[in-house]
């Protein structure tokens, strides 16, 4: 009993780093609004790292905001977002 209780135990700890995981994903992306145009290059956190899934949330986010989004360039992982911080300026995890 004790044994299946660490397995258990051991399956909890598995399931719960792998789902701090996929919320350390994040997307770059171009966005723009019409009339007058404007056009910008943001970075923001997704909770899925498929480039698919990526696409629906930063599109669904940016159009609640009045963003058609133009294209999600990369799906990466914390290691990217301080190469991206300068170019993405005030879009830099905004939305």
């Amino acid at each position: 009993m004790k044994q299946i209780m660490q397995i258990a135990a051991l399956a909890a700890l598995i399931a719960a780093s792998s789902g701090h995981a996929a919320a350390e994903c994040y997307a770059d992306y171009k966005a723009k609004q019409d009339s007058p145009l404007r056009l910008h290059y943001g970075v923001m956190q997704v909770s899925a790292c498929s480039p698919g899934q990526a696409n629906a949330e930063v599109s669904a986010r940016l159009q609640a905001a009045g963003w058609t989004l133009l294209n999600v360039i990369s799906v990466f992982g914390p290691e990217g977002l301080q190469e991206r911080k300068a170019d993405a300026g005030p879009y830099y995890l905004r939305f």
